[in-house]
């Protein structure tokens, strides 16, 4: 296989169920995962919503990896705006002491939530963050991780007090733009590329590539992370498909909502169309979905995809990620690995 492939779970909340629930749905997806042979299970970040449970992916890591036994596990992503480097670089040093060489740590820079729950989210409210500070606390979250803060720093001291014995960090840039694209070639980070949410994304693969330095990493390396949907037929996976849409359609509005059931997507689809359109979305049988993420892998020039959904019914979703990975066969390549 040219590529690898990884899952991305946003801890979606069905209606009618709890936040409880779909936690209890992660660490059972991502047993699964790990069985199954996927190479990585990232766990999003989002506030303040009524549809994704996934608030603080720092705290889901440690009971996923805990749950799980060789799968890589990280945050896709820490959105740094939020927090203090420092606090960043302890949390996954402890949580890569817990689980070594395990854990990853996926970088953004995007809210993950509104302006408002965002400017909540801030410790010093006084003012609004500078968008221009994450390169600088994208540097400093690395060099206590790495150990290479200037001695004349004022918090230099700290990169020793670290937790240690978790082996090697991987660390990641995300995003969807043309900044996110240039800072993680200048840092010389592995980059990947919300395909999810920009579609038209393969310009900056094309960036990143061309203006990329050595870094932590001393050549690029590509993921992109994308929707796909599998089932026994085409028709039922593009079925499944609408209760994303119709959150989707929602939130362009500015309403969020708990994952409607299949059949209220169908509804709402039947008078309000199918907004898919505008996202690409992988979807079909095993066999039609492997030769479409050939194709995504193939425009971006990808080493590795993430795959992502929002499927109401859990049994559906974790049989989406097995039809993957029964078409690729990851499980025999994750034993010989």
């Amino acid at each position: 296989m040219a590529y690898r492939l990884s899952v991305l779970d946003q801890s979606p909340i069905a209606e009618g169920t709890t936040a409880a629930d779909a936690l209890a749905n992660t660490l059972d997806l991502a047993r699964q995962a790990d069985a199954l042979g996927y190479d990585r299970y990232w766990l999003a970040e989002h506030h303040a919503s009524p549809g994704l449970a996934g608030a603080a992916p720092e705290a889901l890591i440690g009971p996923v990896a805990l749950a799980t036994s060789r799968i890589r596990v990280g945050s896709g992503g820490i959105m740094l705006p939020h927090y203090s480097p420092f606090k960043v670089a302890e949390t996954f040093a402890l949580l890569a002491a817990l689980a070594p060489n395990r854990i990853d740590l996926g970088l953004g820079r995007a809210p993950g939530s509104d302006q408002r729950t965002a400017f909540a989210l801030q410790r010093d409210r006084t003012r609004r963050m500078p968008v221009d500070d994450f390169p600088n606390n994208l540097a400093e979250t690395i060099a206590y991780l790495d150990g290479t803060m200037p001695g004349d720093h004022p918090f230099a001291a700290l990169q020793d007090t670290l937790p240690t014995g978790g082996g090697v960090l991987d660390v990641w840039l995300l995003g969807s733009s043309h900044d996110s694209a240039m800072w993680a070639a200048q840092a010389g980070l592995p980059y990947c590329i919300a395909d999810f949410i920009n579609s038209e994304g393969v310009p900056l693969a094309e960036l990143y590539r061309a203006q990329f330095r050595p870094g932590r990493i001393k050549a690029p390396h590509l993921m992109v992370a994308t929707w796909a949907i599998a089932a026994p037929t085409r028709i039922e996976a593009e079925t499944l498909a609408l209760p994303a849409s119709m959150m989707f359609a929602h939130l362009i509005r500015g309403e969020l909502i708990a994952v409607p059931s299949v059949e209220r997507a169908q509804a709402w689809a039947a008078e309000h169309g199918d907004s898919r359109r505008r996202r690409r979305t992988t979807l079909g049988t095993s066999a039609q979905v492997h030769a479409q993420l050939d194709e995504v892998a193939a425009l971006y020039g990808a080493d590795e995809l993430m795959l992502v959904n929002i499927i109401p019914d859990h049994a559906a979703r974790v049989r989406s990620y097995a039809l993957i990975a029964a078409e690729y066969g990851l499980a025999a390549l994750a034993k010989a690995a």
